[in-house]
């Protein structure tokens, strides 16, 4: 009966595991929360004394306050320094038109957007996953079985063409 029984699916294998370790994860995060939960209900006990004795000592934000690092401007205002170029823009002050800019705006429109995972593809593609085809044999497959059918339907239209014309 080993034909009516179904193969497994190595990424669905993958995919259970990796479900399963996600699950463990998790578990673990909860824990971890709740024992840091545990241990900032029971006061902390300060010494000023080891403060006042060393040298300077930095001061702590509270765990409330977000610090903010020093942004410079500038450079998010006036990326490239372009926008202000005087040869961009005509003399009623209308950005000029930049067909090269136009042919590759339409042509972007052709391409695929970029993949989400590139690494899973490449492993698609070379086959790495084991209990999977390459992708290069599956596109040659489907590229025989496409050329066969085109045969098929061309030998049909030369037969009925022949049919035709000898009965006339």
């Amino acid at each position: 009966m080993s034909w009516l029984s179904r193969k497994h699916d190595p990424i669905d294998i993958r995919e259970r595991a990796l479900r399963a370790r996600i699950g463990e994860l998790d578990s673990q995060i909860r824990q971890l929360r709740g024992r840091l939960a545990a241990e900032q209900t029971q006061p902390r006990l300060r010494s000023t004394a080891v403060a006042g004795a060393g040298g300077q000592s930095t001061p702590i934000p509270a765990q409330g306050e977000p610090s903010f690092e020093q942004v410079n401007h500038n450079n998010v205002q006036q990326p490239d320094g372009r926008e202000d170029a005087p040869a961009l823009y005509n003399e009623l002050g209308l950005r000029k038109y930049d067909p090269l800019a136009g042919i590759r705006r339409w042509l972007g429109q052709f391409r695929s957007p970029p993949t989400a995972s590139p690494k899973l593809v490449n492993y698609l593609a070379a086959g790495s996953i084991h209990g999977l085809r390459p992708l290069r044999y599956e596109k040659r497959v489907a590229r025989n079985w496409f050329l066969g059918v085109c045969v098929f339907f061309i030998l049909m239209l030369w037969g009925l063409v022949y049919f035709y014309f000898r009965n006339r």
